[in-house]
């Protein structure tokens, strides 16, 4: 019998081994890796530069408490604010985690309850964080969420000017929505939200989960506009799989969060910054970098080129390399006939399917994986004529 709550709709996929771009089952079965763990394995599986980093930690210490200063942890957070807008960080171990603090933060530093989300947002499982996602499957069966919670419609400017007043404390926003469809936010809508942030001193909090550490080729997604937030959070790619999440905020926000006021007994886990910084060292390089940018042109035009005349297919949109692929049904016997076929890609609700290979991901996997999903594509058609 199995022992674990069945929380998770598991695939007939075993892991025994994975390396890079490639995973291994244990009937010998090998798979084009585009997941990455849920864009957690930014450098791929079994990076050998976060290993050997994470080998030289343990050989030192695996936890102490957060009582003690600790030099790993301020190298981290040195990192992170040096490649963002922030000035300070507080470590955490997931997203929801992160996302839980920066809404305790904004709370504690504007004095102010309400916080602004948007539809098909999702920023976490936690109590604060699900009532924070505007998505009603999210929050089912879970009688009352915590208040002060409104959902408006996204890339809606007008819609968010017309219920911004002095009660907002903050606006919580992803740059793209991942869990709801991968959808890009419009410039103008990023600028508006920024402004009138300003506006009313409410605090401008992005959510940079699955969009930061590199996936769309800039540290952070933010960071292909013109924007300031006030808050950062990240947590999935940050630490090649091993669990980490990180608050990042401005200068101003560091009295409101002192002393007793918030903590985190195994965050900044050693072991987890080891790699961490290791992951940092590596993708937080302008060479690097403009590579993802590169790859992610490569493989968003390949698609939309392939897949021009496929009935089925709506649009390929995203950025870097977090693309969805937006059709007209059900995608979900799709995604199972690719992963028969050796490649692992995710759904994004239930009509787009969802990127998100390594930022290792090589030039000749792209095209594999573009041969792939057109040939399944189009037999998803013949079998289902519109």
């Amino acid at each position: 019998m199995d022992s674990l709550f069945a929380t998770y709709n598991r695939w007939n996929v075993n892991v025994v081994s994975a390396e890079g771009s490639k995973i291994i089952d244990d009937q010998g079965n090998e798979y084009l890796d585009f997941v990455s763990g849920i864009a957690v394995n930014n450098l791929g599986n079994r990076h050998q530069k976060v290993q050997q980093a994470i080998l030289e930690q343990l050989d030192q210490y695996w936890h102490v408490s957060n009582l003690y200063h600790q030099e790993p942890q301020q190298t981290l957070a040195k990192m992170l604010v040096e490649h963002s807008a922030g000035d300070a960080v507080f470590f955490c171990n997931s997203g929801a985690e992160a996302n839980e603090a920066a809404i305790k933060l904004a709370r504690k530093y504007t004095g102010k309850s309400k916080i602004i989300t948007f539809k098909q947002s999702f920023h976490g499982r936690t109590f604060a964080t699900m009532s924070a996602t505007g998505q009603e499957k999210i929050h089912s069966g879970f009688g009352p969420l915590l208040q002060e919670f409104t959902y408006l419609q996204y890339n809606d400017s007008d819609g968010l000017a017309s219920v911004m007043d002095d009660s907002v404390a903050a606006v919580l926003i992803e740059v793209i929505q991942g869990e709801g469809g991968v959808i890009p936010a419009q410039p103008e809508f990023l600028t508006s939200v920024e402004v009138l942030c300003k506006q009313y001193g409410a605090l401008f909090i992005i959510d940079e989960v699955q969009t930061g550490i590199g996936r769309t080729g800039k540290p952070f997604a933010y960071q292909h506009f013109n924007l300031s937030p006030d808050i950062i959070t990240v947590a999935k790619g940050l630490g090649s799989g091993l669990p980490i999440g990180a608050m990042i905020g401005k200068a101003k926000l560091k009295e409101a969060f002192g002393p007793g006021v918030h903590g985190s007994t195994f965050g900044g886990n050693p072991i987890s910054v080891a790699a961490a910084k290791a992951t940092l060292d590596i993708i937080f390089n302008d060479e690097f970098l403009n590579e993802v940018n590169e790859k992610g042109k490569l493989l968003k035009t390949g698609l939309k080129n392939e897949l021009a005349g496929v009935e089925s297919v709506l649009e390929v949109r995203g950025c870097g390399l977090m693309l969805g692929i937006a059709c007209n049904g059900d995608v979900s016997p799709i995604i199972s006939n690719l992963r028969e076929n050796g490649l692992l890609v995710l759904n994004a609700g239930p009509n787009v399917i969802r990127l998100l290979p390594p930022l290792t991901i090589t030039k000749e996997e792209i095209q594999q994986a573009i041969k792939l999903i057109k040939a399944e594509l189009i037999k998803f058609d013949i079998l289902h004529p519109v």
